[in-house]
């Protein structure tokens, strides 16, 4: 997982290391042996020195780059220029969009530029502590707790699930019921995409396995009544969730855009959750600010979360919306579905 962003990462903080012995500029250097300077640092440095002028010289220079590379140093803006450059063209290469490297290069940069810095055997820590830090806050935008929203919020909550086709929606769909249940909520399922051939038929093979209520129509009926009918079912049983499928559609597709409008309309959802593909990448990114100008969204799930070498369409999405990450699928299995944690993402980058 992320191993092409890991990757890339890896060889940013090993070419930071290595230039930082030239980048780095000592503090006071000019003072660095006199007696103040020592005191305040706590080397111990003797008065007497003998050998020739050049040796002097010589000696001096090895003494203070020792003094900066075993204390501190100071990075100014000119020094860190070449190397954020770097480090933008490794966001891009990983499908992470432009703005958020853009972000994530100037958060960087005031960490780095100006402050100082203890130099440890490990200089690389230096920009990766600003790298998590970072991408930590971008991907933080909004964060979103789904089981404290289920518990606080008046029953039944009504999630309306968009996307394209062949995202994982339906699977998506099929995880939250499975996770809700064993949370010991009662869960309808509304097998709202009635458009596409063999769809209802797929929700009802997860329904009947998972162990919960499909509310369903036939092929090619109003998918608004099928949620409708979901949401009227779960007041009079006093059930906790509904869970509304509806027909994978492209934000062109006038008519099926009209559609999904008319479902939000008819039963206003409590959310709206968009699922793509973190595989996708930037495709996943537009998409999502695409559904959000039609239908607001509230928050995204990333599928296939497993396979994405670059990791993208994950740090990218939240901050290019402004609506939060809420679920990362995993895997094929129902428990393969995490409720998304910046902090655990991060970790995994830099694991």
């Amino acid at each position: 997982m992320f191993n092409k962003l890991k990757n890339k990462l890896s060889g940013f903080k090993q070419n930071f290391s290595s230039k930082i012995e030239d980048k780095a500029t000592p503090v006071e250097e000019s003072s660095a042996t006199e007696p103040e300077a020592v005191e305040e640092t706590g080397f111990q440095e003797k008065e007497a020195v003998t050998g020739t002028k050049d040796e002097n010289k010589t000696g001096f220079a090895h003494k203070a780059k020792a003094l900066v590379f075993e204390r501190e140093f100071i990075l100014d803006e000119a020094d860190v220029e070449d190397i954020l450059w770097e480090l933008e063209m490794s966001l891009l290469e990983s499908d992470i969009a432009i703005s958020v490297s853009e972000k994530i290069v100037t958060d960087v940069k005031k960490e780095l530029v100006g402050s100082r810095k203890k130099i440890g055997s490990n200089t690389g820590r230096i920009v990766e502590d600003a790298l998590k830090k970072s991408i930590n806050d971008v991907m933080s935008a909004n964060v979103f707790d789904f089981d404290e929203f289920i518990d606080s919020h008046e029953k039944p909550v009504n999630i309306v699930f968009v996307g394209i086709n062949g995202t994982g929606k339906t699977t998506s769909i099929a995880k939250i019921a499975h996770r809700l249940k064993s949370m010991n909520k009662s869960v309808v399922i509304a097998a709202g995409d009635t458009f596409r051939a063999g769809a209802i038929d797929q929700i009802a093979v997860h329904a009947e396995r998972i162990g919960v209520k499909l509310i369903k129509h036939q092929e090619g009926g109003d998918p608004a009544a099928v949620v409708y009918d979901a949401v009227q079912y779960a007041k009079a049983h006093g059930s906790d969730v509904v869970l509304s499928d509806t027909a994978g559609r492209m934000h062109t597709n006038v008519n099926l855009m009209a559609q999904l409008q008319k479902i939000c309309r008819v039963s206003p959802p409590d959310l709206v959750l968009f699922v793509d593909e973190a595989v996708a990448g930037n495709d996943a990114v537009e998409r999502a600010e695409q559904f959000n100008e039609a239908v607001p969204v509230d928050g995204s799930i990333l599928t296939k979360t497993d396979a994405d070498s670059k990791g993208g369409a994950a740090i990218s999405i939240a901050y290019i919306t402004g609506k939060p990450i809420v679920f990362l699928g995993l895997g094929q299995e129902y428990e393969d579905l995490k409720k998304f944690d910046p902090r655990w993402f991060v970790d995994q980058i830099f694991s």
